[in-house]
């Protein structure tokens, strides 16, 4: 009995829906062409349209090629399926049963092939299109001149060529699997393969087209096999715990993937035949499969782990010592580490030198000013309205200032437009008035004026003038043009739109005036996109989904518009290939201010290098805290080949060749024409002056030399020498790894003082300083150091020196004292000194007050010398905490023990009591400290201040007394403990505080 025909739908409805797609359709492609419009306009704007074309021709290229030859495995298939279908068909319920659906399938085959073609092929051609990287090494990939040490190939072919290999051979293997499930599927439906009925189940046309499938499925497993081989080499190593084939992989594993390729293409042979040319069934081409996967599991699987489990495991030591050389090797030429200098530091002395108060290349560079506290001290003293902002971190950078060098904490005042006001913060001001900061402002890292910064530079005005004298007379790193309107605190909807019609009216915001008023500015640079034009503003205010691009006079035929604000975001669009740093910096080149961006080119295709987590590995206290956070990329490969600039006023992009000897960079320029990066000749020589090694390169190189800088295998093996990057010194529980710091410093070993980025390593599972690592550039390359001291060694790491100085008897009660229930007590960056064969540790302490836009305040020192606990000082100042450790050092030199911030050694016996005038001042002391405890108690600020100034007034009297009683004794370095705010110092700067 004939079934009743489907329903036929209305012709209203055929409309309704024609128009729903068609409306569907014509937003889609209207949202693609908006944003590629603006894209390439973004790209003309910035001079780098050979980015976007070429990526986009890419794209297209994959997605066609992919696309259609997906589709057309699958149209011819299903057509050759439905092409020897059976013309007679044994009648049975089943024949039945699938008739209806020929009578649906059969009138419009064409177009039900043609359209699950081209949805196979859509959802294929989409994903190629994303390997556009891979496809573009592929094509431009050179060689790196190094071969790996198994099979003798170039790493070129693993980083360029393997990735795209393994990319098409999954495509094949998902074009044969689809194929061969619609035509068995086509084959069922139209009788060619029956589940019932008498005689054969499948016809000899469907049984040659499927066989014939399998065997090319076979086939690319065959080469699968081949490709396995060379990948073996990227696996990881469980035996050794590094990555990289290993002894069981190459002395079992290899010769099991060859044997298994072999057998594949036997098996492809034997399916063919068997199935069509010989017994035409099959059951023989059934046992070959099933034959494969045996020898699969036997010899791929059951040999190598007998190998590893009976013969490497007993002697692991010395079975994998060979492979545990290749990866180290690897790793270090993979990472940049091979060139690493290492050399041995005794740090055997540990007292303090005499030479610490006469020393000009390291104790005179000493920064006491942290990046990440001042920040908002620079945002309260410099900030003169409400929505500047300079960010929660600053940025360390050097200058030479009347002939000296030196390293200088500088930040850009930017506008933030989170803090403006709900009166500003409407369309026409944020957009329009509120376009720029202004100013690059700095301050000496080694130079306190008042527990502040003393700025040298970006100076509103006379408003410079206003930080109690903290402030140079004259800008020290002018800027002809300081307007800021690209910089970190811009978001991605932070556009501005400038220039006006009358160039006599000014309406952008520029800077208060000295006498209270405000200075407007219009924009008159080349930066920005031109959207004088009806199109232009159309087409914008589509993007933007704001109307306002048509309807306000703000927009007029002058205007431009500035998007895609953010240093980082701009070079990234610009070079997508970059994986980029997350700290970029500000300086000030050629009487502009220049955004430096470090631009990493990365593989994870290297031959027996170390892979590992770039998001995991460059994680610490600072990251989201005036840092970006990296992507979780995994990576064994790892180049700073590229210095990226961004001009803050006009936007400009420049990629400058930093690594010219990098082969992935090579590649990626040629991809694009082959000037899409300058030489390393054309960098400016001024620019090259503020280059700095980067923090997130020298995070992962610092890691890997934690394990890395073990160079035998044996020793590597057993893992006894590796070290660990310490903790945060003041927060040590939180778990946050201690971050890098940036000195203007010289090490042993070193010619002078140098621009580096160091970090003190601990003992794997122990707290005392193993070594000190640097970073820094020595005439134009990168160096990496090692200070290495000896094993067991007595001086204290970083997170032991902080709990030392900080529980020190003397100076706990002067640290309690500044952290009343007012205030709170933060401490900068712990810097660990190398210096007169000991290690000297600063540390500077700041007060911030609990009140309402209280900023820290840079109040006393901490220094210790030697092992951490024996000579420490809390001063005023670096000059006169150096001089009491010096002091402290010519006691014991003398045969006294230091008795100022170290724990005398215990006789057994008490302490002698004080007696005289002595006794009475310690009276004093004890008095005046419990009028300071009932004064914060009562919350009196008028009595707090008073019971300060008794208590300074009761330990000088006491340290007179002391001196008066033991005339040969240093004076202890007591100091006053002050309130939060400005310290009751001179106004005037000094070098060391």
């Amino acid at each position: 009995m004939r079934s009743s025909p489907l329903p036929r739908m209305s012709r209203r409805g055929r409309v309704t829906i024609g128009v729903l797609i068609g409306v569907f359709v014509f937003f889609t492609l209207l949202g693609w062409g908006v944003n590629a419009w603006t894209d390439w306009l973004w790209f003309d704007e910035v001079r780098y349209t050979q980015v976007f074309t070429g990526v986009l021709a890419t794209r297209l290229l994959l997605f066609l090629l992919v696309g259609l030859g997906m589709a057309a495995v699958i149209a011819v298939n299903l057509w050759l399926a439905y092409r020897v279908r059976p013309r007679m068909r044994p009648h049975s319920a089943e024949q039945a049963t699938l008739e209806r659906y020929r009578m649906l399938l059969s009138p419009r085959l064409g177009t039900w092939i043609a359209l699950a073609a081209a949805v196979i092929g859509l959802f294929a051609g989409l994903s190629a299109q994303s390997r556009w990287s891979q496809w573009l090494l592929f094509r431009n990939g050179g060689n790196f001149g190094v071969k790996d040490p198994e099979f003798g190939v170039d790493v070129g072919f693993y980083v360029f060529q393997l990735p795209f290999w393994r990319y098409l051979l999954g495509v094949g293997f998902t074009a044969v699997v689809l194929g061969l499930l619609g035509a068995l599927a086509v084959h069922y439906v139209f009788g060619g393969v029956r589940l019932q009925g008498i005689g054969d189940r499948m016809t000899n046309a469907a049984r040659a087209h499927l066989s014939t499938l399998v065997a090319v499925f076979v086939l690319l497993k065959a080469i699968a096999y081949v490709l396995d081989r060379r990948a073996m080499l990227l696996e990881y190593n469980e035996g050794a715990k590094l990555y990289g084939a290993g002894y069981a992989d190459v002395n079992a594993l290899l010769p099991a993937k060859e044997i298994l390729a072999y057998i594949s293409i036997v098996v492809a042979i034997a399916i063919i035949v068997f199935s069509n040319a010989w017994m035409r069934n099959l059951v023989w081409p059934g046992i070959a499969l099933a034959l494969l996967g045996v020898s699969a599991v036997a010899i791929g699987g059951i040999y190598p782990w007998a190998v590893q489990t009976f013969e490497v495991k007993p002697s692991a030591r010395d079975k994998e010592a060979p492979y545990i050389s290749r990866s180290i090797e690897a790793t270090r030429a993979a990472y940049g580490l091979s060139g690493t200098k290492t050399a041995g530091y005794a740090a055997s002395n540990f007292t303090p030198p005499a030479s610490l108060a006469t020393d000009t290349s390291v104790v005179s560079n000493i920064r006491l000013l942290d990046p990440q506290l001042v920040s908002e001290t620079y945002t309260q003293l410099q900030q003169v309205r409400g929505f500047y902002d300079f960010g929660p971190k600053l940025d360390i950078d050097r200058y030479s200032v009347g002939g000296k060098t030196s390293d200088y904490v500088v930040g850009v005042r930017e506008i933030n437009y989170g803090e403006l006001t709900p009166q500003q913060n409407n369309w026409i001001n944020r957009h329009t008035v509120y376009t720029h900061g202004y100013g690059l402002v700095g301050a000496p890292a080694n130079q306190i004026c008042n527990g502040q910064p003393y700025f040298v530079s970006g100076f509103l005005g006379d408003a410079g003038k206003e930080t109690a004298g903290c402030s140079s007379p004259s800008e020290q790193i002018p800027a002809q043009q300081p307007r800021i309107y690209y910089g970190e605190r811009m978001e991605a909807d932070d556009y501005a739109i400038v220039g006006q019609a009358d160039e006599k009216r000014n309406i952008e915001f520029d800077r208060p005036t000295s006498t209270g008023g405000e200075q407007y500015y219009t924009y008159n640079g080349d930066g920005g996109v031109k959207i004088g034009s009806f199109a232009r503003r159309l087409l914008y205010a589509i993007k933007e989904q704001e109307s306002n691009f048509l309807l306000s006079e703000a927009v007029n035929d002058n205007s431009r518009l500035l998007y895609v604000r953010n240093p980082r975001d701009r070079v990234e669009k610009v070079a997508p290939f970059l994986t980029l740093d997350g700290d970029p910096y500000p300086a000030v080149v050629d009487g502009r201010v220049q955004w430096i961006v470090d631009g990493y080119t990365t593989a994870a295709t290297y031959p027996y290098a170390e892979r590992l987590n770039l998001q995991t590995e460059t994680t610490d206290e600072l990251t989201n805290r005036g840092t970006f956070q990296l992507a979780r990329e995994n990576v064994n490969y790892m180049r700073n080949s590229v210095k990226a600039t961004v001009d803050a006023y006009d936007g400009t992009v420049r990629l400058y060749e930093f690594d010219d000897t990098d082969p992935v960079l090579k590649a990626w320029n040629k991809a694009f024409g082959g000037d899409l990066v300058l030489p390393k000749s054309a960098i400016p020589a001024e620019l090259a002056e503020h280059f700095r090694y980067p923090a997130d390169l020298f995070k992962v190189q610092r890691n890997l030399l934690a394990r890395f800088h073990v160079t035998n295998p044996g020793d590597f093996y057993s893992g006894q020498d590796f070290w660990q990057v310490p903790n945060v010194p003041d927060a040590p529980d939180s778990g946050q790894k201690q971050p890098p710091y940036y000195l203007f410093t010289q090490f042993p070993g070193q010619e002078g003082p140098r621009f580096q980025l160091t970090s003190a390593v601990t003992p794997n599972g122990r707290q005392n300083l193993a070594a000190l690592i640097s970073g820094s550039y020595v005439d134009g390359q990168p160096r990496l150091e090692v200070l290495e001291l000896p094993d067991q060694t007595r001086t204290a790491g970083p997170v032991q020196v902080h709990q030392q100085m900080t529980n020190n008897g003397e100076i706990r009660p002067q640290l309690n004292l500044l952290s009343s229930g007012q205030a709170q007590v933060q401490y900068g960056n712990l810097l660990s000194l190398p210096f007169g064969d000991g290690m000297l540790y600063v540390e500077p302490v700041y007060v911030k007050s609990n009140s309402q836009d209280a900023f820290p305040s840079l109040q006393k020192v901490l220094l210790s010398y030697g092992d951490g606990a024996s000579y420490v000082a809390l001063a005023n100042n670096l000059s006169d905490g150096i001089k009491q450790l010096v002091e402290q050092g010519k006691r014991t030199g003398q045969g006294a023990p230091p008795p100022t911030g170290g724990t005398p050694p215990s006789t057994g016996g008490t302490p002698p009591a004080l007696t005289g005038a002595l006794a009475g001042a310690a009276a004093k002391v004890q008095t005046a400290i419990a009028e300071v405890k009932a004064a914060q108690a009562s919350g009196d600020f008028e009595r707090y201040g008073r019971a300060l100034k008794s208590l300074d007034e009761a330990m000088t009297a006491f340290q007179q007394a002391q001196a008066a009683a033991n005339p040969s004794a240093a004076p202890t370095p007591s100091g006053s403990p002050s309130p939060p705010g400005p310290a009751s110092a001179s106004p005037t700067p000094s070098p060391n505080g």
